[in-house]
């Protein structure tokens, strides 16, 4: 009688080790396919905001203009968050304290430039995320999955050895049914390969032009040297807009003290 073979039959007769490298390989490829999905949808929705802000903030007249909408809507991608750690800076500048802070120390530029450098290099912190466990899924799953082929065949020719049967139909089955695990590994590691170049090439073009926004940035709240389209000085202009969102917080402030 013969016995069928195939995927079934190769769990119904694996082991512990085998099914633990099966349970592995499951793990390694939901995660694989969710941060492919999650990481997917959300660069997308990162482009689209980032494309608006882009227009909106060179269609502007002046910087007034781009605070209140980043007070308005959030700094909710990249390049509005990189803006707000520079109004930030420029606060910390401006704001009478009698305490020294390490915080504050150093030229006023070198303190935009700090600031302006700490939202960059969060922004990437946060556009890296998962691709640690893509690139270790990629690297690593062929190699589990060739693991379990070479134990599943070991079973194999051993079970063989004891029946007494080396026949050709007697070797194939099982011996194919372990090269199963080689195919999974490979399934798995596919996909978390193409997911990591992906993404890494998307973020390395975000990041080129959030550097070279930052320069710009700089230009503006520090040096001067560029002018909005109105021609306004860009450091009395972020003054401006800091004093206004500083009254503001106060008469919130003073509105929920009085209630």
């Amino acid at each position: 009688m013969e016995n069928s073979l195939g995927f079934a039959h190769f769990l119904q007769h694996s082991d512990g080790v085998a099914r633990f490298v099966l349970a592995l390989m499951l793990v390694a490829s939901v995660g694989t396919w969710y941060l492919i999905v999650t990481k997917g949808v959300r660069l997308y929705r990162l482009r689209q905001r980032s494309e608006q802000f882009l227009k909106a903030f060179w269609d502007a007249p002046n910087l007034e203009t781009v605070a209140s909408q980043i007070r308005e809507t959030g700094a909710t991608e990249p390049f509005s968050h990189l803006l707000h750690h520079g109004f930030t800076a420029i606060e910390q500048q401006n704001r009478p304290t009698n305490a020294a802070r390490l915080v504050d120390t150093g030229a006023p530029d070198d303190l935009l430039t700090r600031a302006l450098k700490r939202a960059i290099d969060e922004d990437r912190h946060q556009l890296e995320f998962g691709q640690a466990f893509l690139a270790t899924v990629a690297s690593a799953a062929p190699f589990i999955g060739l693991f379990g082929t070479v134990w599943g065949i070991y079973h194999a020719l051993v079970a063989i050895g004891l029946s007494g049967q080396s026949t050709l139909d007697k070797v194939a089955g099982p011996v194919g049914e372990a090269l199963i695990m080689t195919g999974i590994g490979l399934a798995v590691a596919i996909p978390a390969a193409i997911a990591y170049n992906t993404f890494a090439r998307a973020n390395r073009n975000l990041m080129a032009q959030l550097n070279a926004f930052a320069y710009d940035v700089f230009a503006f709240l520090s040096t001067g040297v560029k002018t909005s389209p109105m021609r306004a000085d860009a450091r009395a202009t972020s003054e401006k807009v800091i004093a206004l969102a500083r009254a503001q917080r106060q008469g919130s402030l003073a509105g929920q003290t009085s209630n």
